[in-house]
């Protein structure tokens, strides 16, 4: 049988995945913001970016979807819309777009990995179901904005959900308390997704 929703989750952990669905709320109304559209694509783009993989991840997992039984995440996502809509323009640059999705990347997949061994996944599929909760709302508000995925771009993006997603898997498995090993993770995904918005870090495309 199935685990309840967040059940063997520590308060902390169910906190960071707060913080993940408001960072990538906020960055799907920037997307709306940049595009000039109307105040319902700013919703619908924050609760599309926030859940998109989350949702995934439940499906694949078995658990309830988990934004279906709470009103809280839907609250969260309609507040950062309208605050990117309500806030003047200068507030939300391309910088701050940059940094809201690596503070997300690293939360969902911290959390999603935890979520993930909490129902008896195990560690592989963990870790990729970790990536993919950090990575699937982004690549879904790109398509619908009509701009290049994530996936195509060469800039560390991917790498650093899956450092992330990696990292929380090792230090679960030798035994370390959950809060912990869920606020080292994410350091370390957003460190690196960090230098790379910084240096402009990217891996090597194919070459013949």
């Amino acid at each position: 049988m199935m685990a309840p929703a967040h059940e063997g989750l520590v308060p902390v952990l169910e906190y960071l995945d707060l913080a993940g669905i408001a960072v990538f709320a906020l960055s799907g109304a920037i997307v709306a913001a940049e595009k000039r559209q109307t105040l319902v694509t700013f919703l619908f783009f924050a609760v599309v970016t926030a859940v998109g993989g989350g949702t995934t991840r439940d499906l694949l997992i078995g658990a309830p979807v988990f934004w279906v039984e709470t009103n809280i995440t839907l609250v969260i996502c309609f507040t950062a819309a309208l605050l990117v809509w309500l806030l003047p323009e200068r507030w939300w640059g391309r910088t701050t777009l940059l940094w809201l999705d690596a503070a997300g990347l690293a939360a969902y997949a911290t959390f999603g990995v935890a979520k993930a061994m909490a129902y008896g996944v195990a560690p592989l599929p963990a870790f990729s179901l970790g990536v993919l909760t950090a990575c699937f709302g982004g690549i879904i508000r790109d398509v619908l904005a009509g701009q290049p995925s994530i996936l195509m771009r060469p800039e560390l993006y991917v790498t650093a959900a899956a450092l992330s997603a990696a990292l929380m898997v090792g230090l679960l498995l030798i035994g370390m308390a959950q809060p912990l090993a869920g606020a080292l993770a994410a350091l370390a995904g957003f460190l690196l997704r960090g230098l790379a918005i910084r240096k402009g870090w990217s891996l090597p495309g194919y070459r013949d």
